[in-house]
């Protein structure tokens, strides 16, 4: 990691305060007693939340990086082909398998809800911690992919934490927060095998989304250890099927 008083060093502190903030702007400006009102339409909140995320990403990741190197490049967005991203979801096919034993399909979903749950929050998300949270402190800053990974996994279990209610969701937010920081470690080592880019990573995010939102459990399965294993089951074969079909070029991270 670099020194703080280095260019490097505070260049990787503002970053990590991008990542760290990125979601929570209106919150931020709320107890600032600046409040930024809701978009009028559903889901308004969290859209604009996640919006806030990926300007703040694309913002600071133009600020900070070299002239020289395209912003997508930068955040990871340039595309490399969908042999990375196919893979990926063909490794998560046994956790759907395993949900539809346990639950039952939704036959109505509402396609907003899908839309935004399974696609433009996970999106917003990986843009913000495994684009600027990983990819640009690995690409651009040259910290080692097994550090950059830490610091955004954490960040990215807190808020999903916070979420669940922080201190007062007990055992259950525990739990979420482990499953998030594992599920951010696991994004980041997908997008690092695959040359630095979001797309296989968003793959396994997406696809565990879309399965958690079209398959109906009860509650207390939700969180039990068959649908957790399954979960986990997922992100392991996603990673294991990259590292054994996928090799990084050596000079990816330059």
């Amino acid at each position: 990691m670099p020194s703080s008083t280095s260019p490097r060093g505070w260049a990787s502190l503002l970053a990590l305060l991008g990542v760290a903030i990125g979601l929570n702007l209106r919150d931020l400006s709320a107890a600032a007693g600046l409040p930024i009102p809701r978009l009028p339409m559903p889901f308004g909140g969290s859209l604009l939340d996640n919006l806030l995320a990926v300007l703040t990403a694309v913002l600071l990741a133009a600020l900070l990086k070299p002239r020289d190197l395209p912003l997508a490049d930068s955040l990871g967005l340039r595309w490399h082909g969908a042999r990375g991203p196919v893979l990926v979801l063909l490794a998560t096919l046994p956790c759907w398998i395993g949900l539809a034993a346990l639950g039952r399909l939704d036959t109505a979903p509402a396609p907003l809800t899908l839309l935004m749950l399974a696609f433009v929050f996970p999106l917003a998300e990986e843009i913000l911690y495994r684009g600027l949270g990983f990819i640009f402190l690995v690409r651009v800053l040259h910290w080692p992919a097994w550090l950059a990974a830490l610091p955004q996994a954490l960040m990215f279990g807190a808020v999903h934490w916070l979420g669940a209610g922080g201190l007062d969701g007990g055992a259950t937010a525990l739990q979420i927060l482990a499953l998030i920081i594992v599920g951010g470690l696991a994004f980041a080592w997908l997008n690092h095998l695959d040359r630095l880019t979001l797309w296989s990573g968003l793959a396994l995010h997406i696809s565990l989304n879309l399965a958690w939102n079209l398959f109906i459990l009860d509650e207390a399965m939700a969180l039990d250890w068959k649908v957790t294993a399954l979960r986990l089951a997922a992100v392991a074969m996603a990673v294991l099927t990259l590292a054994c079909w996928l090799r990084p070029p050596a000079q990816a991270a330059r």
